[in-house]
């Protein structure tokens, strides 16, 4: 990432003829020379331009699709609505209103649109205004001084400083262009914030109304299995049973009950979770849940794109490559510093021995002209910075490739996990199905004393674990859904390159 030859000799060559004036003629030649030199070709800009890296995606996804998605263009702006689940679309908003996070990062946006400014005041000049009084009195013992010794006199003085340090080879729009990208760079943060806050609050969601209705199934078996406890009751009344059946239907029992307080606690923890998501106190957020509506289910037809729509959709890898960008505009600044520097300074002053003459033509003291430093031996230190920008470069490039190569992953894993987990909920069913009959046959034969009460609890305890698996299998797929939606950069506000001010939290 160096200057071209051309360049290269048109700078030296101009820098030359620069340094050559200011030493030789006057000011004004001075002036003239460097008014020249600003005037010469535009190739004089230190570093390399910068050009988008090629990215090289896979044609296709190597998870095939479930029946409900299609690969066809994806539109997952606001994907949460595809939950059809009201509650979950309020809850957004809340987020999107009152998360800190995304407070933080907005405020980092507006940090870097003020760094920007900061670049850009170097293209500019310098001037300062001051002024001053003193006293002072001259030594009786130092000869013939002027003013005559012994004597106080005040100072009077006011004026302008002013400097132009003049961006001969580009350095300063090169860090104007870092900055530029790093406002950009930093938008997309600001984006992914958003992106990953929409997913960790659907999650949550989704986690406490598949709680709900683990803690409805655990309490439909309760209600089975106090039937039973009353049933062997019964039979050991009749003498028909023995008390030890009695105490196993308790033993069971008394085990599913021991699960709710279980739920009940996981249940909390996501819900103290959601809170904070948006921004408010579990007390608040309880009532914002209202009635369960079950574990939301997206409706079908959704597009996932392809793996090259990546690139374009997700906010991380924009910002990874807005990095690349602004990290490859700080060789440029660097290699500035091996390059001399021109400057114009000018001082204009009123000055005087009293105030009532400060003001008066009489006071006037100036001076200008042209001036340049070029640092000629450091010991290697500013060839070392430009090597340090290399790399870091080359690391920008390095995790900006990675950022891509993770994105085709999370898809993909998603996309499994649509997928395997509903072909595990289609088995669950049935062994629901199965479990339910079989649990009907042998209650029916125990209670006919043709089978003991081992075979009963048995069944009432593959139809709790299955019921509850194929709850589980069913906050698994939506959540499965909300992870793939989040992978493919879904919830990304607006297009890229624009953060507007109504998106601040």
């Amino acid at each position: 990432m160096k200057v071209d030859n051309a360049c290269g000799f048109s700078k030296a060559a101009s820098a030359f003829l620069i340094m050559r004036t200011l030493l030789h003629s006057t000011t004004k030649a001075g002036v003239l020379a460097v008014s020249a030199a600003l005037a010469l070709p535009g190739c004089m800009v230190v570093g390399t331009d910068y050009t988008s890296p090629d990215t090289i995606t896979p044609d296709f996804w190597n998870q095939s699709l479930s029946a409900d998605l299609n690969s066809g263009s994806s539109s997952l702006e606001t994907w949460w609505t595809r939950f059809n689940d009201p509650t979950l679309n309020n809850l957004i908003d809340k987020a999107r209103e009152s998360n800190r996070d995304l407070a933080i990062a907005y405020e980092r946006v507006s940090e870097a649109r003020a760094a920007r400014g900061v670049a850009r005041s170097g293209l500019f000049p310098s001037v300062d205004f001051g002024g001053g009084v003193s006293q002072g009195r001259t030594s009786e013992n130092v000869g013939t001084p002027s003013p005559p010794a012994g004597k106080t006199t005040d100072f009077w003085s006011t004026g302008v400083d002013a400097g132009w340090e003049i961006d001969f080879f580009g350095g300063v729009r090169r860090s104007i262009e870092s900055a530029d990208a790093t406002v950009e760079g930093t938008e997309e943060l600001y984006r992914d914030t958003m992106v990953s806050l929409f997913a960790e609050v659907a999650l949550n969601y989704i986690q406490v109304r598949t709680l709900e209705e683990r803690i409805a199934v655990a309490q439909g078996n309760i209600s089975n299995q106090q039937k039973s406890v009353e049933l062997t009751t019964d039979r050991l009344d009749a003498g028909l049973s023995p008390e030890l059946d009695v105490s196993q239907a308790e033993t069971n029992l008394a085990t599913t009950k021991a699960v709710i307080p279980l739920l009940r606690n996981q249940r909390d923890i996501a819900l103290n979770r959601l809170a904070t998501l948006i921004g408010r106190y579990p007390s608040a957020t309880e009532s914002l849940l209202g009635k369960s509506r079950g574990i939301p289910v997206p409706s079908s037809g959704a597009g996932v794109g392809l793996p090259a729509d990546l690139v374009r959709a997700r906010p991380d890898i924009r910002a990874a490559e807005r990095q690349l960008a602004a990290q490859t505009a700080l060789i440029g600044v660097a290699e500035a510093d091996l390059l001399p520097r021109f400057s114009l300074t000018g001082t204009f002053e009123l000055q005087s021995l009293g105030a009532e003459d400060l003001l008066q033509s009489a006071s006037r003291n100036y001076g200008f002209g042209p001036s340049f430093r070029w640092n000629i031996f450091d010991a290697g230190r500013t060839w070392s910075q430009v090597a340090i920008e290399e790399s870091r470069t080359k690391q920008a490039y390095y995790n900006y490739q990675n950022s891509v190569l993770k994105a085709v992953e999370e898809v993909e894993n998603s996309l499994s996990t649509v997928r395997n987990e509903r072909d595990r909920l289609s088995e669950l069913t049935k062994a629901v199905t199965a479990a339910k009959k079989t649990e009907e046959l042998v209650t029916s034969n125990y209670t006919e004393g043709l089978i003991d009460f081992q075979n009963v609890l048995d069944a009432q305890r593959t139809v709790f674990a299955n019921e509850d698996e194929r709850t589980i299998s069913e906050g698994q797929i939506a959540a499965g859904y909300a992870t793939l939606f989040k992978a493919l950069g879904g919830g990304t506000p607006m297009k890229p390159g624009k953060v507007a001010k109504d998106d601040k939290s």
